[in-house]
């Protein structure tokens, strides 16, 4: 097949979209997450041109191909069978094929298994050739209004409640905005969760049907946000959740003083240094310390 001539010709608007032998690659390729019309010509060529699509469900895949009207073979790969489907693509690939990988929406390998495909055909030596585009993280966090300089992308947290606590102890303190994908039933519980462990007044904002027609994007504190997802009906859609950074440890002593004597002001005293050490990532214990010797200095 890698040596197949024929060339197939496609228009896209004013752009003319031809399908060229490509070189033997697995090539990842990034689709929409949502609205069509944001798939690259890069895409559509690489598509276009593959000897083979790997696609996480045939079914949703065949949308865009037929959108675009690219017809090339397609096969299954996901969670549930890349033990088997895994080592039929990179027999290909060893074959002189060329592998296109996409997943349901967005790029591959992000939250899917996509990785063991990859790292299998880094260690064959096959090449492996990244076709950017729509990523539903990155989406969210460019409209949040949120730092992001420095992110990290955690995925969907565990469904049990305390292993999802521990999950977000160990993220408390990571300074960086902090990228979640999360399920429409799961989200209030979830909230919830993230205000207790994280803070309440740490800022959040969630985005919801990103590039579709009803799309939002929600910002707010994770207390206000878990109040009013608790109280409405459950939402419908795709849900990626982003959460501020803890205030930098960096911002010096002052910061962390004016912090503390404020939350002082409107809780007690060992709450106020729970929820400091929450926004900060600092230790309880040592804020509550410090908040002591605060109030003893100003007579509180």
């Amino acid at each position: 097949m890698n040596g197949e001539t024929t060339r197939n010709t496609y228009v896209i608007g004013q752009a003319e979209l031809i399908a060229r032998p490509l070189e033997a690659a697995l090539y990842l390729v990034a689709t929409p997450i949502g609205n069509l019309a944001d798939i690259t010509l890069r895409a559509l060529e690489t598509l276009a041109s593959a000897d083979l699509v790997a696609c996480e469900d045939t079914r949703v895949s065949r949308v865009l191909l037929e959108r675009y009207g690219i017809r090339r073979r397609t096969t299954a790969y996901h969670e549930h069978n890349a033990a088997e489907a895994g080592p039929k693509l990179i027999a290909a690939l060893e074959q002189g094929q060329s592998v296109a990988l996409i997943s349901d929406a967005g790029t591959p390998l992000v939250s899917d298994p996509g990785y063991r495909l990859v790292g299998e055909a880094i260690e064959r030596g096959i090449r492996v050739v990244p076709i950017p585009g729509p990523s539903a993280p990155l989406a969210a966090l460019t409209a949040s209004g949120l730092p992001s300089d420095t992110f990290l992308f955690a995925g969907f947290l565990p469904a049990k409640a305390g292993q999802r606590q521990t999950r977000l102890e160990e993220l408390r303190g990571a300074p960086a905005t902090l990228i979640f994908f999360e399920s429409p039933r799961r989200l209030a519980e979830t909230l919830g969760a993230m205000s207790e462990v994280l803070g309440g007044t740490r800022k959040a904002a969630i985005g919801r049907e990103l590039t579709k027609t009803f799309e939002e994007m929600r910002p707010g504190t994770l207390a206000e946000l878990a109040a009013h997802y608790a109280a409405a009906d459950t939402p419908k859609g795709e849900i990626v959740i982003c959460v501020g950074p803890p205030l930098a440890k960096t911002e010096g002593p002052a910061d962390i003083d004016r912090l503390l004597l404020s939350l002082a002001a409107e809780m007690p005293t060992s709450k106020a240094a729970a929820e400091a050490a929450k926004m900060t990532g600092g230790q309880k214990q040592a804020l509550y310390r410090r908040l002591l010797e605060l109030k003893d200095a100003s007579g509180g």
